[in-house]
């Protein structure tokens, strides 16, 4: 029962907690003051002063240690601490100053005009009574602040005006900053009137936006606060202020249509950054009708001058991220006595208490990328890709009703030779650069292929910490707007056209190694369709190699094949998607491993640099090194290929182990595409009763007769084809097994009909022949059936994991 009891007991516990910690950031605050001037004596608390100015704080560690508040230079002062005093001849403040009742406390604390105005107005009788009050009084500095009028009229009625505005600058209880919650509504003791407190975590406590700047004096009959402004009486809601404020029409306007008006006039408390007229006046005609046209945008726009907490102008003391309405945030920071927005100084009026929050009137309309459209997305660092799409007249067939994607090289991806070249061969560049539909960040995956506005296919490459489309790598900063994404990348990107053994073929400064591949029968794996990485070294690798050397590389194939294999990957990776100073390890078609990594965006192979990278092909991408590449774990067995290969590689010491001899590597570690043709039947007029070969899915090729007069249904099951990409999800790439298995039925039909091998050569062909010629003994001519629709069936499964 106890331990029940505890449990129940536990939440409503750690719940108080919570509020005593939500609570105290004052306290917290001064304590750390106190801690930092320990040196000065007891009761001693650090103040910062922002230079030029009165306004004094208990700063956070944050704003101590840049020696700033709001940008500005911040002095140290050293200040008795709330409730403790100087004695003469002695250090720091030992002794507590004296309690007094309310009005004598106002006379401690300094704030000796609101003792004068209570005393003229006859408060000064009830404030030295019986009773427990909190007063929040306003400094001196805050009454010579007031404006005029409003100070006049007061000081002229001081039995009426003056009176009830003291008494709506107190509460008939007494309530300490511990006791002031954030969100908390007070009643004042003139006419129920609210006053509401925030208390945030730099340990800033505002009343109606006021700020108390000496909390806790306490007094006999309760406790004062001393405050920088003079309070005045809150009345409606934001709505209502926005309906009425003529500077504010065309705010109204899209308020009202996107249906936000009514949000303005609920509870709750809400910072609303509002643009004037004159701020919509300063934007382009275009785009405001076009936003103004479009209800999502405006209701977007209206949004994101909205945050859905208080933020008053005096606890702003350092720049901070806030959520705004519409999902996306807003730097609020302050400038000396300005407050900013995402850096700019724009707030022409602030603190306009109302009862649901406060109203910060500026002179720039913010507009949330939700509302731009893709290419008004593009930042200072892109302004050159922007600037050419609209020279280029790509901008017009951008449409606001379509969905694209800008692919954006960064302002340095721009050399001069590019800015120099033909505008049409430039627009067919940018064209590349325009995906035809709006792709995010979370939907990319590896082998993904994008189609672009200029035809190209680009392929998109996911690793660890990076995502890349064809040669280029994505930056920090994509953005989605009102009809599509835009992606920032390091380069231009550069779609494939050749294949690699094409991009060989047409180097000169691979023909030794081109030849090599070409002896070793590697060629055909470099000219079809895949996903690999090549390093390829220049022929200076090969310096000191004669031919009789080469001669002795290509007679050992299976030499040959392991050092060239050595130098292929499976996969596609680009130099700068490896994460920067980090070892990767992988794993070559030999089965040895290469180890890479990129040190000031150089590429580093077994720690050799890689003169050229990222060269792509539209099987692979190739990287060029000036030295040959090998395992140094596998062994030579033969003097004469030692010597060879000491010649050609002085970066490691090979082993010799005598007669050991290299692995044999088979062809099989890439597949063999299969083209289905109906061709001729191989056969004579003498012999019909050939009818039909079955087809090869998956594997070596299998051929079987099936005579004339048979009914024959076959199943062939292909090899499983298991697939791995790389998927985008919440931002952190997953990986994704998809595996798909191939089965055919075979049911006879009339006509004779095979399946070409394109990769089987001549040696198919005779096999073919030999078969049909072995296999013909005559039969009867019998009626076959067929299954409707003819040839065959083909299902395919695919099951993910």
């Amino acid at each position: 029962m106890k331990i029940f009891l505890l449990f129940t007991f536990l939440p409503f516990l750690l719940s108080s907690f919570k509020q005593a910690a939500a609570s105290a950031h004052y306290d917290k605050i001064l304590t750390h003051s106190r801690i930092r001037a320990r040196d000065q004596g007891p009761n001693v608390c650090a103040l910062q002063q922002v230079m030029g100015t009165k306004k004094k704080y208990f700063s956070t560690c944050r704003n101590w240690y840049q020696q700033s508040i709001c940008g500005k230079k911040a002095t140290v002062l050293y200040e008795c601490c709330p409730g403790y005093m100087k004695m003469d001849g002695t250090r720091g403040c030992p002794a507590v100053a004296p309690i007094d009742h309310v009005y004598g406390t106002l006379g401690i604390v300094g704030a000796t005009t609101t003792q004068r105005y209570s005393d003229i107005s006859k408060l000064r009788e009830e404030i030295e009574g019986r009773g427990s009050f909190t007063f929040f009084a306003p400094s001196n500095e805050a009454w010579d602040q007031l404006d005029s009028e409003t100070h006049r009229n007061l000081v002229d009625n001081v039995n009426i005006e003056l009176y009830n505005s003291l008494h709506h600058h107190m509460l008939n209880k007494r309530m300490l900053t511990k006791d002031l919650k954030n969100g908390m509504t007070l009643v004042s003791m003139y006419n129920g009137q609210k006053l509401f407190i925030n208390h945030y975590p730099n340990g800033v406590v505002t009343v109606n936006c006021a700020r108390i700047i000496h909390g806790n004096q306490i007094a006999t009959n309760g406790v004062v606060h001393v405050i920088d402004r003079v309070l005045t009486s809150v009345a409606n809601t934001i709505q209502d202020f926005i309906e009425f404020e003529d500077e504010l029409s065309s705010f109204r306007a899209p308020a009202i249509t996107s249906g936000v008006m009514d949000i303005l006039g609920r509870p709750g408390h809400y910072t609303i950054f509002a643009p004037t007229n004159e701020a919509f006046e300063k934007l382009p005609r275009g785009v405001l009708e076009r936003i103004m046209g479009d209800t999502v945008a405006s209701e977007a726009l209206v949004k994101f001058h909205i945050l859905n907490t208080l933020q008053c102008s005096e606890a702003i003391t350092g720049g901070a991220v806030y959520e705004t309405l519409e999902g996306n945030t807003v730097e609020v920071g302050c400038d000396g006595e300005s407050l900013t927005v995402n850096g700019v100084k724009m707030v022409k009026r602030k603190d306009i208490v109302r009862s649901n929050g406060v109203i910060h009137l500026i002179d720039q309309v913010l507009i949330p990328d939700s509302a731009k459209q893709v290419i008004e997305l593009g930042g200072a660092q892109q302004t050159t890709f922007t600037e050419l799409v609209a020279q280029l007249g790509l901008a017009s067939s951008l449409r606001p009703e379509g969905q694209y994607t800008l692919l954006a090289p960064l302002n340095g991806a721009f050399s001069d030779d590019t800015l120099g070249l033909d505008q049409r061969l430039l627009k067919r560049i940018l064209q590349n650069h325009i995906i035809k539909v709006k792709v995010g960040l979370n939907e990319l995956y590896n082998g993904q292929e994008l189609e672009t506005i200029g035809g190209k296919l680009l392929r998109v490459f996911v690793y660890r910490t990076a995502v890349c489309i064809e040669n280029s790598c994505m930056v920090r900063g994509s953005k989605e707007g009102r009809n599509g994404f835009i992606h920032i990348f390091r380069q231009i990107i550069n779609p494939a056209e050749k294949t690699l053994h094409e991009m060989l073929r047409n180097d000169k400064r691979f023909s030794i190694f081109l030849s090599l591949v070409k002896a070793a029968d590697l060629d055909d794996v470099l000219s079809r369709p895949g996903q690999w990485t090549l390093f390829v070294p220049t022929n200076d690798a090969f310096k000191g190699l004669t031919d009789d050397d080469k001669d002795v590389l290509i007679r050992d194939k299976n030499a040959l094949r392991n050092i060239l294999l050595y130098h292929l990957t499976q996969g596609v990776f680009i130099g700068s998607g490896f994460e920067p100073g980090v070892t990767n390890i992988l794993k070559t078609i030999q089965g040895g491993k290469l180890y890479l990594k990129t040190v000031n965006d150089t590429l580093l192979v077994n720690e050799l640099k890689s003169r050229e990278s990222d060269l792509m092909a539209t099987n692979g991408v190739i990287h060029v090194i000036d030295k040959l590449l090998y395992p140094a774990e596998l062994p030579v067995g033969n003097d004469q290929l030692l010597t060879i290969l000491k010649k050609l590689i002085k970066y490691i010491q090979i082993k010799f182990v005598r007669d050991s001899t290299f692995k044999e590597i088979p062809l099989t570690f890439y597949k063999i595409n299969i083209i289905e043709s109906n061709v001729q039947p191989i056969i004579t007029k003498e012999d019909p009763s050939i009818t039909q070969l079955t087809k090869l899915i998956e594997g070596e090729p299998e051929f079987k007769i099936v005579r004339e007069g048979e009914t024959i249904t076959k199943v062939i099951h292909g090899e499983p084809i298991i697939k791995t990409y790389t998927k985008i999800i919440d931002g952190r790439p997953v990986e994704v097994t998809e595996k798909k298995v191939t089965e055919e039925r075979i049911i006879q039909g009339p006509e004779i009909k095979y399946t070409r091998i394109t990769a089987g050569g001549a040696d198919n062909e005779e096999k073919l022949k030999k078969i049909l010629e072995e296999e013909a003994p005559a039969r009867k001519a019998q009626p076959t059936r067929r299954a409707q629709g003819g040839g065959a069936r083909r299902r395919t499964r695919l099951a993910h994991s």
